[in-house]
């Protein structure tokens, strides 16, 4: 059973010990974005690059053994550029957790519409990160109609006047094994998403460097999770994870090594808590 204190709390320390605090299959979602390789080293522990997958491992089964058989793992990661081509740390991850046991089921790309261009010798910006989900079985809980959009005004023209192909399955005609039937979308109001989340970074980094937007959490939780279910965010920073659970009626656990970013993420916490309250 759950230790009640550990329940809504930002604990302090490093998650690979906390971790081994918290009983088997507990919670129903883990999501978190860890420290990068290398990356922003004056404001969090960085790892190298060459040691990232060994040191990710051991905290990734502490989260195999504490998520649910049914629960997800969303991992927001992004690999960084070395010496002029792109590091490959993130890809062997993919593999060692495959190795490990984990399903890799999804891959949904954050793309940051807010992103400021810029550019280098041989490239842009980066406009998009990885949001790996993986899962300990083939069968888990989504629930998709949580995370529907509105079918669009494009409808209210498209579908007036229907001709006859579109009343029928339309084999695409490159064979790629795909069709459409376009009737089907007459009377709804609502549609199914794409796997790349078109969300702005967080305007404000609440005193912390690497801080992502409240709704990037707060779509998977709706996605992966129903009210007063339980989601660990390992490495919570600013408390952005917390935030969303809290709007959105869900249990949660945040683990963070730095008591900076701990005080901070509490602060937030307490803060949204108590404004619920009046």
């Amino acid at each position: 059973m759950l230790p009640i204190e550990y329940l809504d709390q930002i604990l302090v320390g490093d998650c690979l010990d906390l971790l081994r605090l918290l009983p088997n299959e507990c919670v129903d979602l883990v999501i978190t974005s860890p420290p990068y390789a290398n990356n922003r080293k004056s404001t969090y522990v960085g790892i190298p690059i060459s040691q990232y997958v060994d040191w990710f491992l051991p905290r990734a089964a502490e989260l195999k053994r504490v998520l649910k058989s049914d629960g997800s793992f969303v991992l927001n990661i992004k690999e960084r550029a070395i010496d002029g081509e792109r590091g490959t740390y993130v890809l062997e991850l993919i593999l060692a957790l495959r190795n490990q046991g984990w399903l890799w089921t999804e891959e949904y790309i954050w793309h940051k519409k807010n992103c400021y261009p810029g550019k280098w010798p041989n490239r842009f910006r980066d406009a998009w990160e990885r949001c790996l989900h993986f899962t300990r079985n083939r069968h888990f809980k989504m629930y998709q109609e949580a995370v529907m959009v509105p079918t669009g005004d494009w409808a209210e023209t498209r579908l007036h006047n229907l001709s006859a192909t579109d009343r029928m399955r339309d084999e695409s005609k490159v064979q790629s094994g795909f069709g459409k039937k376009v009737s089907n979308w007459l009377g709804r109001t609502h549609a199914y998403p794409t796997n790349v989340l078109h969300m702005a970074t967080a305007c404000s980094n609440r005193n912390h460097s690497a801080a992502f937007p409240e709704t990037l959490p707060a779509w998977f939780i709706k996605l992966f999770t129903r009210r007063g279910d339980l989601i660990l965010d390992p490495f919570i920073g600013s408390g952005a994870s917390a935030l969303a659970c809290i709007d959105l009626g869900r249990h949660f656990i945040g683990m963070e090594l730095e008591p900076t970013y701990v005080r901070v993420a509490r602060t937030a916490v307490e803060g949204r808590t108590e404004g619920d309250q009046q």
